[in-house]
């Protein structure tokens, strides 16, 4: 009889966490930091026990294969409610999804190339040599609710949402963005400035179209309101500012 310790699966300690190949382009790592900087502050309302977790190019593991990373999708960005954000105290190798059972709630794909591979829907009975399509993956195997793929080249994105088994492509709201309902956010195209570069890059908003603003942005905006109210209280006569109880010497 087969002991429990021989059937046990390997964990994100045991499987590597890398396939050793290039992130394609510079704007890759910049997106990732931008789209989890920026939502941090809804997930942390929507998580006030913090537990959740981001991947930003990190592989999920959705099935047993050698090699192992061949069982394995490392989306550019992914999260997932109502997990742990570190396991045994220790950050996540990669996500491993029968250590874990719950799966991404979007998945983003940041394409480099023409977008073929991000909508391969090539299943395990068809694939060659164990390939299997990115795309199959995440609708059939993970089952991601929402699926992003974001083209750089064409300052476009796909969303995609999970109903009845298989993905639907959204289509946008007046605004020409797609709400993604369980985080209350929608996501778009912004044009602007971030990280030195002037491009179109995919970002979040509040459900009543308000950009989320990352922590550096919040800050410049609040350095500019405090600026503003202080040169409202400038053109204040000395007695109103003393009847307010401030010191004018305190306004320069």
């Amino acid at each position: 009889m087969t002991s429990l310790s021989a059937l046990t699966l390997p964990d994100h300690t045991q499987l590597p966490d890398s396939d050793g190949t290039f992130v394609k382009n510079l704007q890759e790592h910049p997106q990732s930091i931008l789209t989890t900087d920026s939502i941090k502050p809804v997930l942390e309302q929507l998580h006030p026990d913090n537990q959740y977790c981001i991947g930003q190019d990190s592989g999920i593991y959705w099935r047993l294969t050698d090699p192992p990373e061949k069982g394995a999708e490392a989306p550019d960005w992914f999260y997932v409610p109502n997990v742990p954000p570190t396991l045994d105290g220790k950050m996540r190798r990669s996500y491993v999804l029968w250590k874990e059972y719950v799966a991404p709630l979007i998945v983003l794909e940041f394409v480099s190339g023409d977008g073929s591979e991000e909508r391969d829907n090539t299943p395990p009975s068809q694939g060659e040599g164990g390939n299997v399509g990115k795309f199959w993956v995440y609708e059939q195997a993970i089952r991601v609710p929402y699926y992003g793929i974001y083209e750089v080249a064409k300052a476009q994105v796909e969303v995609y949402h999970l109903i009845d088994n298989a993905y639907q492509l959204m289509q946008p709201n007046e605004r020409r963005h797609y709400p993604i309902a369980p985080m209350g956010v929608e996501l778009g195209i912004w044009q602007g400035f971030y990280q030195n570069a002037e491009l179109p890059w995919l970002r979040w908003w509040d459900a009543q179209g308000n950009l989320l603003l990352t922590g550096e942005e919040r800050a410049v905006f609040e350095r500019q309101k405090r600026e503003r109210i202080v040169e409202k209280l400038r053109s204040l006569p000395a007695e109103q500012l003393n009847a307010l109880g401030i010191d004018p010497e305190m306004l320069d």
